[in-house]
């Protein structure tokens, strides 16, 4: 009788002839994520914070450094729309929110996602929203498709039934983004203040159908905090209180050492 592991090469090797694709981690022929790149992937989410953190920023998880394997789904997913991705990096983003709720309710631990009963249940006294944080509409058209928003509802679909999404927050239009790569800090922080907004209808709508939300926020990768810090800032603008953040990844910061010789 085949294994588990064998009928899955069968799988890929069928994939690879009909497809062509293979495996963004190891470039294996076969399906677009393979099942050793996928348990190589971190189980468990945990605390990452920017270094220096913008003020007020909430607690920031992630299930491991923006590298390797973590790095290539994000990629390939956002950039070169290999959409057979947005399940598995949806659990993985599943896996930060839950780390995120977990935190703001003191527990130690929440054994394997799949029995939680519901994520929202940790937050007795109301349902859980998750809020993607969006891209510029100019962006989405190009990609063909918006990545956030994708693995945002595959986590909540992983999350349990008390567990929703939001579309809380637009671009501002004539704000002046401009893309990111390569800025600092400082510069990520000047570029996109002002630059996102809460309609006043739409959180509206959002409070009549969730009243009692527990809002965190959802993105791809964190690297300075920035971009999280201004959806924070907008949703609280309107009076919406944000209680944590939950990424796939996060940059490693490097920190500058003196050089005394």
């Amino acid at each position: 009788m085949p294994t588990s592991s064998s009928l899955s090469s069968l799988t890929d090797g069928f994939v690879d002839l009909v497809l062509g694709s293979c495996c963004v981690g190891c470039e294996r022929p076969g399906r677009a994520l393979c099942a050793r790149c996928w348990a190589a992937v971190p189980v468990d989410a945990a605390f990452h914070g920017p270094r220096p953190p913008p003020p007020g920023l909430v607690p920031t998880f992630a299930v491991g450094d923006y590298d390797d394997v973590l790095r290539a789904l994000v990629l390939a997913h956002k950039e070169h729309r290999v959409l057979a991705l947005t399940r598995p990096l949806g659990r993985l983003l599943a896996r930060s929110v839950a780390a995120a709720l977990a935190d703001l309710a003191g527990l130690e631990g929440l054994g394997e996602l799949e029995g939680l009963g519901g994520v929202g249940g940790l937050a007795r006294d109301g349902p859980v929203l998750l809020v993607p944080v969006p891209s510029r509409p100019a962006i989405v058209r190009r990609r063909g498709h918006d990545p956030t928003l994708a693995m945002t509802r595959v986590a909540a679909r992983v999350l349990g039934p008390r567990v929703g999404v939001a579309r809380l927050l637009r671009v501002r239009r004539g704000s002046g983004l401009v893309d990111q790569a390569g800025l600092g800090a400082t510069a990520r922080a000047a570029n996109l203040a002002g630059t996102l907004t809460a309609p006043a209808g739409v959180v509206r709508r959002a409070g009549e159908r969730c009243p009692r939300a527990h809002v965190v926020l959802c993105d791809d990768v964190l690297t300075t905090g920035a971009t999280l810090r201004e959806a924070q800032r907008a949703l609280e603008v309107v009076g919406v209180p944000v209680l944590g953040a939950a990424t796939v990844a996060a940059t490693r910061r490097k920190v500058a050492v003196p050089n005394f010789g």
